[in-house]
């Protein structure tokens, strides 16, 4: 395949870039400390076998589907490589 200016390895390394900005991601993501025996968003008790079941958890069932849903919408592309990223 043709790439022009590009080195031999340019797909796979913005194939690898994009794993390691989701792996980065999801790691940011992940809870830290004890768990909260109440929502941080609306403030409904947090069962004990969902607290002792996700270490650190920080909101609800209902929460953290809304937040799901929200995050569902991340593009999870890797935008460095494309010759149009600087076009937009």
């Amino acid at each position: 395949m043709a790439t022009g200016w590009a080195g031999d390895t340019a797909v796979q390394d913005q194939i690898d870039a994009t794993v390691d900005d989701a792996v980065k991601r999801a790691r940011s993501r992940m809870a830290k400390g004890p768990s909260l025996e109440r929502c941080e968003e609306c403030e409904r008790p947090i069962p004990e076998a969902r607290r002792k079941a996700v270490p650190g958890v920080r909101l609800c069932v209902n929460c953290q589907e809304a937040a799901d849903r929200e995050d569902a919408s991340f593009a999870g592309y890797n935008r460095r490589g494309s010759k149009d990223s600087q076009l937009r």
